[in-house]
């Protein structure tokens, strides 16, 4: 009876009022249609076939590496953003602002690989105008060459095209890309920083960031902290499309699916994304290109401020031969029959043959063995490109749609929000006043203050300055770390789109130094702001660390392709050292300063350790000159007497 009573009472809980919605697409299209012809369908589902030979063409002759299952499953989703909803110019790659397609899934590089040389491929052919003139800032078939190879790759072929060392996982080294991620659920959290500047930057009219996951990639706790953030902020701009395929390294049932229990997570990313006050669109048929583009077309028209995401069913591997989790990391044997088998579907848009060994001659064995490797590996691109030449009418629809999606852009008219932050101000100031702060911050000897107040009084000058380039963020402690100074001035309260886009401080979901730090390094690399994040030292450095190291991978791997600059997050170390000794060890972590302190590629990190009040500003102001990618000053909490 006791049992009978509980379970009545499970059954009526309900989630109390959200500003999101949720749509079944399904549903939808079932009144109104699919926005997408039968002739639209079937150029999708050409191109989607031309896709998964090129992903099983390339986890073949890499030899047998990358990640053809979650590449294959994603393919749908991804061309409907490529070719259906994405403003964007793609003869040039750095207009800022034009909409971001963001792999937080940063394992299916080898379908983001694929996607973007098949979409040049559609550009070279249908419509050449819209190729950039350096081919630096294409991604073409030939540079498919160089997946997963280093930039001392010697082979024939790579050095004959000057082919692109394509990472394992995407940098920004390759056109289009604007973040390196990968790293167990960091991509989220980046990627929604993309969404929080240029949000900030152009205001309403901001361009949008579609975000690419699956339900794996969702299961870090960072990632549920940064749902919280953007649902609380009102990030309309941000668009997550979940690959839901259940199946990850070590599970086929990643979530629970209707009554029976998921191997890792009791939720489905419905649910996660919808009690975090996210619009939800699902996608029962994540192959079924009509209800995809009706799902992505239903997204940009909601009009409630809040993020959206869109869930698709989809399975991991589809027609591949391997599917679910043995297709994560893994894939058909070398040139084995089930290799062939899967290229064999490509036979009614290309005649396929593929090189062969003969007489069981294994030639890539032999002493020119990687040579001989590649050259099979460029006969088989070139039946790809076979295959798009002859599909004219394919080609012509596609391209026709990538020419419309630059138009869309242009016609946005997108321009910076009246009152937008000159970021650059901020480099000036610091550039020319290291030696002196400014008469306002000048302190009196034996005056008492804290590091960490100094700290908030020289960021919140900056933001003034620059008419707001900073957001700050703390994990609940703004006040007690003097972080909150950096928003003096400015509307008081949490940043909102909505109903607050003049403060500069932002919640990112309460105790969260691992999102934060996330959310801060995307913000500050879309290259309008500069993220600031704060907390205690002993927590800030090591929760902080692998956002903080992916930020700085992927600033050296832009300047490699741009020269630009630096752009540099600020992780606000305080409460360090012995006297937070009050807190006990938990709290007053020695070791703090050795995670970030020559622990990162060189250069890219510059930590700050200022002994009384007066060196605050001198050593900000030369960190900001040099602008690394992350500044991590360490600060105590005590007053301290000025000299």
């Amino acid at each position: 009876m006791a049992f009978s009573r509980a379970k009545e009472r499970i059954m009526a809980f309900e989630l109390g009022p959200r500003r999101g919605v949720y749509i079944d697409i399904a549903r939808e299209t079932k009144k109104a249609g699919s926005p997408l012809s039968d002739e639209d369908a079937r150029h999708f589902e050409s191109f989607d076939l031309i896709y998964r030979s090129l992903s099983a063409l390339l986890y073949n002759y890499v030899p047998m590496s990358g990640h053809p299952g979650g590449s294959i499953s994603s393919g749908p989703i991804v061309q409907g953003i490529l070719f259906d909803v994405l403003d964007l110019d793609m003869s040039d790659p750095d207009r800022l602002d034009a909409d971001i397609v963001s792999y937080a899934a940063g394992h299916k590089a080898l379908g983001l690989y694929a996607m973007w040389a098949l979409r040049n491929e559609v550009a070279r052919v249908g419509a050449p105008e819209l190729l950039p003139k350096d081919e630096r800032k294409q991604l073409r078939l030939e540079d498919l060459l160089g997946f997963r190879r280093n930039p001392a790759t010697d082979t024939p072929l790579f050095k004959k095209f000057a082919s692109k060392a394509l990472d394992g996982h995407p940098t920004p080294s390759t056109p289009f890309i604007r973040l390196s991620t990968g790293a167990s659920g960091v991509g989220v959290a980046t990627s929604l920083g993309l969404a929080y500047g240029a949000r900030d930057y152009y205001g309403p009219n901001a361009p949008r960031v579609h975000i690419v996951e699956g339900e794996g990639g969702m299961t870090p706790g960072r990632v549920a902290e940064a749902l919280a953030a953007a649902g609380t902020a009102s990030l309309g701009n941000a668009f997550l499309h979940v690959d839901w395929n259940q199946a990850s390294i070590d599970s086929n049932r990643v979530c629970r699916d209707d009554s029976t229990p998921g191997d890792y997570v009791q939720w489905t990313p419905a649910e996660l994304l919808y009690l975090n006050d996210w619009n939800v669109i699902h996608v029962e048929e994540g192959r079924d290109f009509r209800q995809v583009a009706a799902a992505q077309r239903a997204a940009l028209s909601l009009d409630n401020g809040q993020p959206t995401a869109i869930v698709y069913r989809t399975v991991k591997g589809w027609n591949y031969g391997v599917q679910g989790r043995a297709s994560h990391g893994a894939g058909h044997k070398l040139c084995s029959d089930g290799f062939y088998e899967a290229l064999d579907q490509l036979n009614p848009l290309v005649d396929v043959k593929l090189p062969r060994c003969c007489n069981d001659e294994i030639r890539c064995k032999g002493p020119n063995g990687r040579a001989v490797m590649e050259e099979c590996f460029w006969e088989a691109l070139l039946l790809i490109r076979k295959a798009i030449e002859s599909h004219e009418e394919m080609v012509g629809a596609l391209a026709g749609r990538l020419l419309e999606s630059q138009s869309r852009l242009n016609r946005a008219s997108r321009q910076p929000r009246k009152g937008a932050p000159t970021v650059e101000k901020v480099y000036r100031i610091a550039a020319d006043s290291v030696q002196a702060p400014p008469p306002e911050l000048a302190l009196k000897p034996g005056a008492s203050t804290t590091l960490r107040n100094e700290l908030g009084r020289a960021l919140g000058y900056y933001n003034k300055e620059s008419g707001g380039a900073l957001f700050a963020a703390a994990a609940d402690l703004l006040g007690s770390t003097s972080i909150n100074l950096t928003g003096d001035g400015f509307q008081e309260g949490f940043w909102n789109t909505l109903s607050n886009p003049e403060a500069r401080l932002l919640s990112i979901g309460g105790i969260c130094e691992d999102a934060m730090t996330g959310i801060l390094a995307g913000l500050s690399t879309y290259g309008r702001h500069i993220g600031v994040g704060s907390s205690y030292g002993a927590f800030l450095a090591p929760l902080g660390h692998i956002a903080a190291r992916l930020h700085a991978i992927g600033n050296q791997a832009r300047r490699e392709v741009s020269k630009e600059p630096y752009k540099p997050i600020i992780l606000a170390c305080a409460h360090v050292g012995l006297k937070t000794g009050e807190d006990g060890p938990t709290h007053a972590d020695p070791q703090a300063l050795q995670l970030l302190q020559e622990n990162f590629p060189a250069g890219t990190v510059v930590t700050l350790t200022p002994w009384d009040p007066a060196e605050v500003w001198p050593l900000l102001a030369a960190a900001l000159a040099k602008r690394p990618a992350v500044i991590a000053p360490f600060v105590t909490r005590p007053n301290e007497t000025v000299p």
